[in-house]
């Protein structure tokens, strides 16, 4: 079993991005703009490496190579995102590696593309300035278009081979991993279950009584073995059940409207461990959005488009106004949940705004677009 984190690190070793892998400060994929690019790298590096795995490392400053990690992104269904745009798409899967010396919640995001077998990966339709029927290759850490003779050459497998084989994880790792996160989550609780003799899963989390039921807040789950971060909240509230098979984990949201708020049943995410030191993840979209009266969500509509002209003009804000900022990413997600299309473009145009306000205002946007994502690529 490959060590995620001592992957990155041997990836990283190699200092230049190449035609297998690839680095990037930050993934931006809830943007045209951010969208393309990676769907161009994928493209380009499926293209590039049709026997063997190719990579992109996200929290990584190019200048000097330094581990600054970025935001923890938990969308299970990137796949389908990829399998939306390419044509032949290559299997893909993107994880989340925390480092010892980054803050709790930052990580290191690892895109791994499975390799494709000699089909000509191609883009099917525009997007952004890169047109439907477009190939991409990568010429040593560039991604480039290729329009006429494409051949699809295998030129990586024993560099990555050898790469991998060095990634392998140990005893030694395992352990480190699990005093590591019982060392640092020590404020909620941490524990650690083994499952099927071999897989260590640690987690913790503040545990909040709702009459018969047991939720978790602050939760942080990791799969030691692989030095993989499953999931990550500052916000939702979690139920957590296992058996000596499953690691069960149920998401829920708080949405409403004039302080009245209901929590939502967003995604099940189930983790089968089996017999032959393997496991897979099945997740399962649970969310149905809630519907309000048209004419009210008209109302909020408007006091929200209001409210980041005000913030544009840099005005004052009054306390009921500042209340409602608070609110703004939930209350655009919601009319966009119930037909209104242009909620969302509202909300990506308040963006920098928000995030010039205050860093907790940006931080419900940013969890206002992840449960869209979810939504979106369901």
């Amino acid at each position: 079993m490959i060590n995620k984190r001592l992957l990155i690190k041997n990836l990283l070793a190699h200092n230049d991005e190449n035609s297998f892998y690839d680095k990037k400060l930050k993934l931006n994929i809830g943007e045209k703009e951010g969208k393309a690019k990676f769907l161009k790298h994928v493209c380009a590096l499926s293209n590039s490496n049709p026997e063997n795995n190719s990579y992109i490392v996200i929290g990584v400053r190019d200048e000097d190579n330094s581990i600054v990690g970025t935001d923890f992104f938990d969308d299970s269904k990137i796949q389908n995102l990829v399998n939306a745009y390419l044509s032949n798409p290559p299997l893909i899967s993107y994880e989340n590696i925390p480092f010892p010396h980054l803050p709790g919640k930052l990580v290191v995001g690892l895109v791994s593309i499975r390799p494709n077998h000699g089909k000509i990966c191609s883009l099917k339709k525009n997007i952004w300035k890169y047109y439907g029927g477009s190939v991409f290759f990568r010429e040593g850490s560039i991604s480039m278009p290729k329009v006429f003779d494409v051949k699809i050459k295998n030129v990586n497998s024993e560099i990555v081979a050898a790469i991998e084989k060095h990634s392998h994880n140990n005893i030694e790792l395992t352990l480190d991993g699990v005093f590591d996160f019982l060392q640092k989550r020590k404020d909620y609780n941490a524990t650690y279950k083994v499952f099927k003799e071999y897989f260590v899963v640690c987690w913790a989390g503040k545990k909040i009584k709702s009459q018969d039921e047991t939720f978790y807040s602050r939760v942080d789950i990791e799969l030691i073995n692989e030095q993989v971060k499953l999931f990550y909240s500052d916000m939702d509230q979690v139920s957590i059940s296992l058996s000596n098979n499953e690691f069960k984990i149920l998401e829920y949201v708080q949405l409403g409207l004039h302080d009245k708020y209901k929590f939502y049943p967003l995604e099940e995410v189930i983790i089968n461990f089996k017999d032959n030191v393997s496991y897979d993840i099945e997740s399962k979209l649970l969310f149905e959005p809630p519907k309000f009266d048209k004419k009210t969500l008209y109302h909020i509509y408007n006091t929200n488009n209001s409210l980041v002209e005000r913030l544009k003009k840099k005005l004052k804000l009054n306390n009921q106004q500042k209340k409602d900022l608070k609110n703004l990413p939930s209350t655009y997600l919601l009319c966009y949940l119930n037909n209104f299309e242009q909620a969302i473009d509202k909300l990506e145009e308040a963006k920098p705004y928000l995030k010039e306000y205050s860093r907790e205002v940006y931080n419900y946007y940013k969890e206002s677009m992840r449960i869209l994502r979810k939504v979106k690529y369901n």
